[in-house]
């Protein structure tokens, strides 16, 4: 133990050799991704989807964290990273990174999933391969369904530049005048509101003896070989593809708005056209004068071009997970209704329920735990939700909405128990990023229902996933609480791992009480009786946590901490998780994306295991276990340990205290932990190794196991 003490005071853990970078860490969680589409495991459609969220991502790592370095490198900033770096020198080891990454990735596509996607009756064509008769039907097309809608702009000294659209798909095309022989510029947009791989009749599949099931070819290439219609009488001398990638993130000065919706709302409608260019995409045949023109114009160096051999923008790939083909997809899951509440959704009791038969019964009986996808959202916390607004018992509704989707059945919920006279607050995050415009959009419809909306704290994003509602029972007022790790969406509960926790325990309805009037009102409140609050208690609570095992640990007792997030990225909590190892705590880190900590470093990490688990769910809950010396204490909530999380959001993790609960949890990280199927190992040098199955051992698959688990509760 005083060997141990002593390492602590000698080593320096501000050291950058410690930490690893932020923006290297989330391409490496990037090339996980992309390892699903390479993976032959993986059936066809699904990687082409993992092959289409690779793009998805990669377009808002550069509309984000690429667009802010590049600012911070404008402003003549030099400031380093924890790992040591500038931002130039950051921007530098991006781009060294992802260039072998995106030539990867569009190697697979068109050298191997093109191929097999043939195999399988999909055909994307490429337009000298078509036939005659397929020729004939696209160019009708192109008259009656694509020419009305192409603006062909020209460039010239009387004619500026044109203004483009963030990640618009545009031909940039040369034509020469046959009198003068001038050559002259001009730019074609790829229209967006139309499909981005054009589908051919049946009668025009290809006929290679085997069942098609679909064929076609992508729009761009309708548009090039018809633009002698856009341009008559002149020459097309050539044309080449590009995309251009704009700085997304809106800037708000908060304490300058006097109207923050307003504000918001204005800035959305110049964000597709007024952000910098940050990433130009070209196909490697763009000659340098078109190449150096595109570059002047939107004031890019030859380090912010990347060279697309093949299909521009992989991302469209999605659309293929709609063709009507099981066998090359993953096993449909259906989320399977908790048992605890199956009683509610059987035909025949729906119209016999009484008072004493509602959700607030079951919840008064235990706390209740709820695992999606695996168990389903809709007969869970939308019921929940549904349930409070016709209750006549329920007076009032509070919660907050960071996202959600167009249809929710939550939405309709709230405005309808408003209509009915609750009281019902809702907080609808205007800053949370790229669904700012869908946001507005229900404020404002829940506002004119009556719903008292808030639009979050100046400063702060309300990131935290939290619904009050307060029951009157008899003589007494209750309160019952939902406190979750993710979004009320039902669209992505489908698709990400997420937990949520419904109670009616007391201090838990008082501390989200206070919450609640904190978020609506003004409120300096710094104590809370059961729930880590972020800014306010949480950072403090969880270093707590950590040094508590430290101790148990130096007092020859054992120490252990399991967490399981999104991110670990902040300093300060990665330097005290080194102490622990350096004290001998046991950790277990299952980080999905970026992981700043290095692990497995001998006298400061060497008791730190970190991986990752990537799959056809996307891991998305964050669970907080410390052994505590037997007593075991585990946490859930919406919080990682980054600093946006603990420093500038409103995050709230609660504790988990019912015994069954608590031991579930448990048995959801232990599978996880003996994951040989998904998981990456985290190497001290920064590189991930996949697990595998040795030999004679079965197969550990997490989301295979949980559906199994689920499927038999």
């Amino acid at each position: 133990m005083t060997k141990s003490k002593e390492i602590v005071k000698t080593i320096n853990f501000n050291d950058s050799q410690y930490y690893f970078n932020r923006e290297l860490s989330w391409l490496e969680f990037n090339r996980r991704v992309l390892h699903e589409a390479l993976d032959h495991r993986t059936p066809l459609l699904e990687r082409l989807k993992f092959t289409a969220i690779f793009s998805s991502n990669l377009d808002e790592f550069f509309m984000v964290r690429v667009a802010i370095l590049k600012d911070q490198v404008q402003a003549l900033l030099s400031q380093r990273t924890p790992d040591g770096r500038t931002p130039q020198e950051q921007l530098e080891a991006i781009a060294q990174l992802l260039r072998p990454m995106v030539v990867e990735q569009h190697h697979l596509f068109e050298k191997v999933l093109r191929k097999e996607m043939a195999s399988h009756g999909i055909h994307l064509l490429n337009y000298p391969d078509i036939t005659r008769e397929q020729r004939f039907y696209l160019e009708e097309l192109f008259k009656q369904r694509i020419f009305p809608v192409l603006t062909p702009l020209a460039v010239d000294p009387s004619h500026p530049f044109p203004l483009m659209a963030n990640l618009s798909l545009n031909w940039a095309v040369v034509v020469k005048d046959p009198v003068t022989g001038e050559e002259k510029f001009a730019r074609v947009k790829v229209p967006n509101i139309l499909p981005r791989f054009i589908a051919l009749p049946k009668e025009l599949e290809t006929q290679n003896g085997k069942l098609n099931h679909w064929t076609g070819i992508p729009i761009e290439q309708v548009v090039a070989h018809n633009l002698d219609a856009l341009f008559p009488g002149m020459i097309i001398k050539e044309y080449h593809l590009f995309r251009l990638t704009r700085k997304a993130d809106i800037s708000v000065v908060e304490e300058e708005a006097d109207d923050l919706l307003l504000a918001i709302q204005q800035e959305l409608r110049g964000r597709h056209f007024r952000g910098s260019v940050v990433r130009l995409e070209i196909q490697p045949s763009m000659p340098k004068s078109v190449r150096k023109m595109l570059m002047q114009e939107m004031e890019l160096s030859a380090s912010d071009i990347y060279e697309i051999d093949g299909l521009i923008n992989l991302k469209d790939l999605m659309s293929f997970m709609a063709l009507p083909l099981p066998e090359l997809k993953d096993k449909p899951w259906t989320p399977v209704i908790p048992s605890r509440l199956r009683h509610f959704h059987q035909p025949s009791n729906i119209s016999q329920l009484d008072e004493a038969e509602n959700i607030f019964s079951v919840i008064q009986q235990n706390d209740l735990l709820v695992h999606h996808p695996y168990e389903s959202f809709s007969a869970s916390v939308e019921q929940f939700i549904a349930q409070a607004a016709r209750d006549p018992q329920v007076l009032a509704i509070k919660m907050t909405l960071y996202r959600t989707s167009g249809d929710s059945e939550i939405v309709s919920s709230l405005i309808s128990a408003a209509e009915s006279g609750k009281q019902v607050a809702a907080l609808v995050e205007l800053k949370a990023r790229f669904d700012e415009e869908n946001n507005i959009n229900w404020a404002q419809k829940l506002e004119k229902s009556g719903v008292h909306v808030v639009y979050g704290l100046v400063g702060l994003k309300t990131h935290t996933k939290i619904v009050l509602v307060v029951r009157q029972e008899g003589e007494r007022i209750c309160r019952y609480v939902h406190i979750g790790t993710g979004n009320y969406n039902p669209k992505t509960a489908k698709l990400y791992t997420d937990l949520g926790l419904l109670s009616c325990r007391e201090e838990l309805g008082a501390d989200l009480t206070d919450l609640f009037n904190y978020l609506t009102g003004y409120s300096c409140q710094n104590y809370y009786r059961k729930l880590l609050v972020s800014p306010v208690t949480m950072r403090d609570r969880m270093i707590a946590l950590i040094r508590r095992e430290i101790e148990h640990s130096q007092n020859g007792e054992k120490g252990r901490i399991i967490a399981k997030m999104n991110s670990l990225v902040d300093p300060q909590i990665i330097a005290t998780l080194y102490e622990a190892s350096q004290a001998g705590v046991e950790i277990d880190l299952i980080i999905r994306g970026i992981c700043c900590l290095r692990p497995g470093v001998p006298d400061v990490s060497a008791n730190i295991r970190v991986i990752s688990i990537i799959g056809r769910f996307l891991e998305h809950s964050r669970i907080f276990h410390f052994h505590n010396n037997g007593q075991d204490e585990i946490y859930i909530g919406s919080a990682d340990w980054m600093p946006r999380n603990l420093d500038r959001r409103v995050e709230a993790v609660t504790p988990v205290e019912d015994p069954k609960i608590l031991q579930n949890l448990q048995n959801i990280l232990e599978i996880m932990l003996a994951d040989n199927r998904q998981a990456w190992e985290l190497k001290s040098d920064g590189s991930y190794v996949q697990r595998h199955p040795g030999k004679n051992e079965p197969e550990r698959h997490t989301q295979n196991i949980l559906m199994e688990m689920a499927s038999k509760s």
